[in-house]
């Protein structure tokens, strides 16, 4: 068991969860088996984030992308994610966990749309840890959403060019209120970030791991805290000016 330090947590872990067909293959599975072995990890890492004391917990579920998957398997990944939010309701209450959601969730199936406003209306006054989920998303439309709020803005004078900032830009985006990820996973040994929070990990520490998502648990979650508290973060600073060497 890794050791970390409870006073260096990362605030926020944002995690792409990849590797769940794979895993599936891997054992003569299909695609959909894998996807719901993938439900299980999120319900261990979830609860080893609220217990370790995690702040924000952003899960990549559903890319804007995944809509070109064969109906069979979007029609799945809908029905898992509905049953996930039905069946974990009561425990995000109990552990007083807040559910957010970012994305086009327009595009989601009513059922499903409904389902999730619901759990995040009842867990709207938890305040021990937010599970954001990111549904239908994608970073360059989540930017192109912000841009064109701003552009919206502007034209009806709520909004002064100058204004204009990184802090009020970020205020645009899906994920505002929410600090920027500390610490970035991916699962399944991939090196790339699948259009995920382009403009909120500019400085997130990156962790890669060749563990499937299915396979990826507390014990790989304390690895990458590890490893994240290992590291100087010095956003784009000196180590001298950090360490208070220099002015």
């Amino acid at each position: 068991m890794e050791e970390i330090d409870k006073e260096k947590l990362p605030r926020h872990i944002a995690i792409i969860m990849d590797g769940n067909g794979r895993w599936a293959k891997k054992k003569n599975l299909n695609r959909i088996s894998g996807h719901m072995k993938g439900v299980d990890a999120v319900r261990e890492v979830v609860t080893a984030c609220r217990e370790l004391g995690i702040k924000v917990l952003t899960l990549y579920a559903f890319s804007i992308e995944n809509w070109q998957r064969p109906k069979e398997e979007v029609d799945a990944l809908m029905g898992l994610l509905k049953e996930y939010l039905l069946r974990e309701c009561e425990e995000m209450l109990k552990n007083n966990i807040r559910l957010f959601a970012i994305g086009r969730l327009e595009d989601l199936p009513t059922d499903v749309r409904e389902t999730l406003e619901a759990t995040i209306q009842k867990t709207e006054k938890c305040d021990g840890m937010i599970l954001n989920l990111a549904l239908s998303y994608g970073g360059r439309s989540e930017i192109l959403h912000a841009v064109c709020g701003i552009i919206s803005d502007l034209k009806k004078g709520i909004l002064k060019e100058e204004e204009i900032d990184p802090l009020l830009f970020s205020n645009y985006l899906w994920t505002r209120g929410l600090p920027d990820p500390d610490l970035l996973i991916r699962t399944s040994g991939e090196y790339r970030v699948s259009n995920f929070l382009l403009y909120q990990i500019a400085y997130t520490e990156l962790y890669l791991t060749e563990t499937l998502w299915p396979d990826f648990n507390r014990e790989e979650l304390l690895k990458a805290i590890a490893d994240y508290q290992s590291r100087e973060r010095r956003f784009g600073l000196t180590s001298e000016q950090i360490n208070g060497l220099e002015v």
